[in-house]
């Protein structure tokens, strides 16, 4: 069923058309010293866009804290999060414009009754364009999977 879904993806909706515009915005952005979080997650989002049904968009923090990344827990600088902060400010016009022709292609995709998944897929996308710093795009299996281990630690902390 994923396959079907990507498949319609790219080819009356020209999903492939997505992903590359991604990678090329993604590409500029990590030209320059202070865009190069925000380029890393775009190429990150191009590369959910080649297969929206079958990858999810994880944010890293959630993927070191399930052990699943393969990386040592480490700790974040205060000046690593305050340097966070400035760029997301500076992406909130670019962000903003890339998420109402995102919205735009989602009620334009509902309009027919076989563009209903690939706007939802596209709807999928809309915190990464938000947020795009520290997303990582992972296997469908793999994203379940975080879910999981986050929602079983907020039932531990709750209980102890």
């Amino acid at each position: 069923m994923r396959m079907l879904g990507n498949i319609l993806w790219h080819f009356p909706f020209f999903g492939f058309v997505t992903a590359i515009f991604s990678f090329i915005i993604g590409g500029l952005f990590v030209l320059t010293i202070i865009g190069y979080p925000i380029g890393l997650g775009i190429i990150q989002l191009g590369r959910f866009y080649l297969a929206p049904f079958s990858y999810a968009m994880v944010d890293a923090k959630k993927l070191k804290a399930a052990n699943l990344s393969g990386e040592t827990k480490g700790r974040v600088s205060q000046v690593h999060g305050l340097w966070s902060t400035i760029i997301m400010i500076l992406w909130i016009p670019f962000g903003a414009i890339l998420a109402v022709f995102t919205v735009i292609g989602v009620v334009a995709s509902f309009i027919t009754i076989i563009g209903i998944p690939v706007a939802l897929a596209a709807a999928k996308s809309l915190s990464t364009i938000f947020n795009p710093i520290n997303k990582v795009c992972v296997h469908r299996a793999v994203a379940d999977e975080v879910e999981r281990r986050d929602a079983q630690l907020k039932v531990e902390k709750s209980l102890s």
